[in-house]
């Protein structure tokens, strides 16, 4: 990986007024994966979009790391919950043209 698919964990925490122990707390519920770079704690460019909202979760609502932990579980059950209507709905999609063919 490159050090330009990175940014530093304590220069992130910096420029968000956060403490580095939030970040870690983060990685040990699973919800980032930290990377060291030249034994610099980073995280990956990828993941950068869903720390910042984690960290807006926490210093605009005031929610801890386990709180974010559940609110991640709940989200991620409604988007499968949303999967899985939209395979439904295509699927009864497929069997009303199949009922409306088979009466013309």
């Amino acid at each position: 990986m490159e050090n330009t698919d990175v940014i530093m964990v304590n220069e992130f925490c910096a420029s968000h007024q956060l403490q580095i122990s939030f970040v870690h707390s983060l990685e040990d519920h699973g919800l980032i994966d930290l990377v060291f770079v030249n034994q610099t704690v980073c995280i990956t460019a990828n993941d950068l979009p869903k720390l910042e909202k984690m960290t807006r979760l926490h210093q605009d609502l005031a929610i801890n790391a386990e709180g974010i932990d559940a609110i991640n579980h709940l989200l991620d059950h409604i988007d499968d919950l949303r999967h899985e209507i939209t395979d439904l709905r295509n699927r009864l999609s497929f069997y009303e043209e199949k009922d409306i063919k088979a009466e013309e």
